[in-house]
């Protein structure tokens, strides 16, 4: 037999532990980061960015977005890749 789960309640409940989790390592001086580089501006990719945005807000995770047209060339979008690996330790 199916089983109907509320997804919106998970949701929120693994908000609210990462949420806890995030403030934890920031009383130890660690900041958490999310970078994104979007190439284009494909509609749905547009909202799942936006998306993650607002739960980074939410959580109190730092987000950075690295937004280029479709056009970018290799040397730039190299460039952005190694602006973001300044957020990984």
């Amino acid at each position: 037999m199916a089983q109907l789960i509320d997804g919106k309640k998970i949701s929120n409940e693994i908000k609210e532990e990462l949420k806890a989790e995030v403030e934890a390592l920031k009383r130890q001086g660690k900041e958490i980061c999310l970078a994104v580089v979007q190439v284009g501006q494909d509609p749905a990719s547009c909202v799942y960015v936006n998306n993650k945005k607002k739960a980074c807000a939410y959580i109190g995770i730092r987000s950075e977005a690295y937004e280029l047209p479709e056009t970018v060339e290799e040397e730039e979008l190299l460039g952005v890749f190694s602006l973001v690996k300044k957020f990984l330790y």
